[in-house]
């Protein structure tokens, strides 16, 4: 098994806290040969760390070095486009950090470098792979639900932010930072091309002048509504999932157990006709006559099994095995063309 070698570039909480645990997980398919930083404590603490990692003071050697095959763009937001097509340039394959870019036409120019250098590109939508949203996927799959109109994800907290994602300087705020976990979920949700967007941004608890909240409703021309809401200004947080169907419901206040109640349809008598006759004065305004429910609580286990932490082994197996990674490219870029029109809809320009 030959081995992809990492380079990163980038050694902050992203590339330190996430990309070098999640290569970390799958030492028989990865390692990390190499790291890129402005700071070099940083990259001193990863070699320290990482037995094999060499230091790179200057970009330019580490993407000419021999022994790395994957460049992970771990840097600061409004640098990605830059450097990832760098890296792209460079021959090498790339594995692009979220947001992707900080505008759609930047996404544009990074999409004219990925069709130069086809097969090489990676987009790090990681929560793809959530277990939550995939066994939700699953349940909303199994018509448990019905025929499924409404979706509500939701992610609160109350919290001051301060650090420089809450500058709009530097591409700060929550639609860039969960915005495009929230809008890839909602997109795979609805299916269908979008019908119409509606959204509100505003700082309601963040020390910076970017958006600490967003409120989006995605509408799909098949009719199915998502509606996202992220916020640092939530003290009570609403469930992270909310799905609804004809046939039944799902809420999940975790990502990790989810209760159900959907009608069972083999104990349930036909609905009732309507009737335009007037009803007797005893009648009320509706009945629950003949619905039988069934009600579980269900513990988060998709059966495939993965989670986000997974999503370097879907790297590895489109390197060296030509599997096809789970997020497509174009998947991504609908998610920054969405982010657009969400900042758009919200009188952003």
């Amino acid at each position: 098994m030959k081995k992809v070698r990492v380079g990163i570039w980038g050694v902050g909480r992203a590339g330190w806290g996430m990309h070098r645990k999640e290569i970390a997980r799958f030492p028989e398919m990865l390692e990390i040969a190499g790291c890129c930083d402005l700071i070099p404590e940083r990259m001193e603490k990863m070699c320290a760390e990482v037995p094999g990692c060499k230091a790179y003071a200057n970009i330019d050697d580490m993407l000419k070095a021999d022994d790395i095959d994957l460049i992970s763009v771990a840097t600061r937001s409004p640098d990605h486009v830059a450097h990832v097509i760098k890296a792209l340039e460079s021959g090498k394959f790339v594995f692009a950090e979220k947001p992707i870019g900080i505008n759609y036409a930047e996404v544009l120019k990074l999409k004219e470098a990925s069709e130069k250098h086809p097969g090489k590109l990676f987009c790090r939508q990681n929560r793809r792979l959530e277990a939550a949203f995939q066994h939700v996927s699953e349940i909303i799959a199994s018509g448990k639900l019905g025929d499924v109109y409404l979706i509500k994800l939701s992610r609160h907290a109350f919290q001051r932010r301060f650090d420089w994602q809450s500058l709009t300087s530097f591409g700060g705020g929550q639609l860039n930072n969960w915005g495009p976990h929230l809008i890839d979920h909602a997109l795979q949700f609805i299916k269908a091309p979008l019908k119409s967007v509606w959204a509100d941004l505003r700082t309601v608890n963040a020390s910076g002048d970017a958006e600490d909240h967003v409120k989006a409703i995605l509408t799909g021309e098949n009719g199915v509504i998502v509606d996202i809401e992220i916020s640092g200004g939530m003290a009570l947080p609403c469930p992270v999932y909310a799905v609804y169907g004809n046939k039944g419901a799902l809420i999940a206040q975790t990502e990790k157990e989810f209760k159900v109640k959907y009608l069972d349809l083999e104990k349930c008598t036909p609905k009732p006709a309507a009737s335009a006759e007037t009803p007797a004065l005893d009648a009320g305004f509706s009945s629950s006559k003949g619905m039988e429910w069934i009600e579980e609580t269900i513990e988060c286990n998709p059966a495939s099994g993965v989670t986000l932490n997974d999503i370097y082994k879907y790297v590895y197996l489109a390197i060296r095995e030509g599997v096809e990674f789970p997020v497509k490219n174009e998947e991504a870029f609908e998610v920054a063309r969405v982010t657009e029109l969400i900042r758009n809809a919200a009188g952003q320009q």
